[in-house]
């Protein structure tokens, strides 16, 4: 397999040799929703090999043809597949065994419904291909110049021609129902071609544009996220995080999807946590939840005269609820009475009065020797001199 983009591997005449990492590139560059075939190295016979494979085309966009002509085809290679009213130009992007599985991940039946493959592409046939797609831009903006004359509330995403040059499908996303019919016609006089208008999601439009998330990867929809699920703003609740609309939201406008990734792990770790739904009465005041620490399993309480937190264990506070149930105020977070405090904390200090006790009586016997040395020096001055005297 080798692209003309790929730059790892190249032969001794300059020419691209491929990365060969059988259908992913290393560089993660060369197509959008690459698949990494695990399974490509097993020694299948070619008559139990599957004979469907998976092709892409422009923008991500994927679906299952049969081999029926019983091709030599490799990841990475160019086909002509059949499709309604005509022929299309795919790239395949997976074969074998791991096709079957996708087939019934997405729910496709393996019945005569799934079309065939022509052939490989042939050079001509791409030299075609990559004057039609050239057309793609100046279509795209001069549909765009129709739609405002129009004034249709839609906005125009895309645009993709079909290999035979018989048909073009526009790629829109509008927030209501658009009449699109006198556009189609207006369309067809224009480009003397078969018109196909399709409604995308915004999310869908965020995977076909592309772009850079706040995490500074590029976005998950157009790398490898396929199933766009729902995200309510409950999913930020359970990670304790602040509903702030601009964090939240992705290049689409909607929730992140990556909001959904660790829920599940969230959900699990908030069971036995208990909900505050008021606060806890101690004989210190009243204190409030500030925070909680899901994995460590602590929860932080402030006073309100206080501006200093306390970091008190599920199973502490579980306990203040239940005493507050029964009316019993503690006197403390930590403590259930004052005379647990006292003990307590004469406990904990024992070991740093010891130390200063002992300090203090050194420094007291330190003081006493200078004192007394002073005196002796003041008592006898010459002292010192009748010693350095004798022989």
């Amino acid at each position: 397999m080798a692209c003309s983009t790929c730059s790892s591997v190249k032969n001794e005449d300059g020419s691209v040799a491929g990365c060969k990492n059988n259908g992913g590139c290393s560089s993660g560059g060369c197509n959008k929703l690459n698949v990494f075939d695990w399974l490509s190295n097993m020694d299948i016979a070619q008559a139990d090999r599957f004979d469907i494979v998976e092709v892409r085309f422009k923008n991500g966009k994927k679906d299952f043809f049969r081999n029926k002509n019983h091709l030599e085809i490799v990841t990475g290679d160019a086909v002509v597949v059949d499709v309604p009213n005509g022929h299309h130009i795919g790239y395949v992007s997976l074969s074998g065994e791991l096709v079957r599985l996708q087939m019934k991940k997405k729910k496709v039946a393996d019945n005569g419904d799934v079309r065939d493959i022509y052939r490989i592409a042939s050079l001509k046939d791409l030299e075609k291909f990559e004057k039609i797609k050239a057309k793609e831009m100046s279509t795209m903006y001069r549909t765009k110049e129709i739609v405002q004359k129009m004034k249709l509330q839609m906005k125009l995403t895309d645009v993709e021609y079909q290999a035979d040059n018989t048909k073009a499908t526009f790629y829109y996303s509008a927030d209501d129902r658009v009449d699109f019919r006198e556009l189609i016609k207006v369309l067809a006089n224009e480009f003397k071609i078969r018109i196909e208008m399709r409604q995308i999601s915004l999310r869908q439009e965020a995977g076909r544009l592309g772009g850079i998330g706040s995490c500074g990867r590029e976005l998950c929809c157009s790398t490898w996220l396929t199933d766009f699920k729902s995200v309510s703003t409950s999913a930020a609740r359970y990670q304790n995080l602040s509903l702030n609309p601009g964090k939240l939201s992705g290049q689409c406008g909607r929730l992140k999807c990556c909001l959904n990734y660790e829920l599940d792990t969230y959900v699990g770790a908030l069971k036995g946590i208990p909900e505050i739904e008021k606060p806890l009465k101690t004989k210190k005041g009243e204190a409030k939840l500030q925070k909680t620490d899901i994995f460590k399993r602590i929860m932080w309480f402030g006073y309100p005269d206080e501006n200093s937190w306390y970091p008190v264990e599920v199973s502490r506070v579980v306990e203040i609820i239940e005493l507050n149930k029964k009316k019993i105020v503690p006197a403390t977070l930590l403590e259930d009475s004052i005379e647990d405090l006292k003990i307590t904390g004469s406990h904990v200090n024992s070991d740093l009065e010891r130390l200063d006790n002992k300090y203090k009586n050194k420094n007291k016997n330190k003081r006493r020797k200078k004192s007394n040395n002073k005196k002796n020096k003041r008592r006898n001055p010459n002292a010192k001199q009748n010693n350095q005297k004798k022989p």
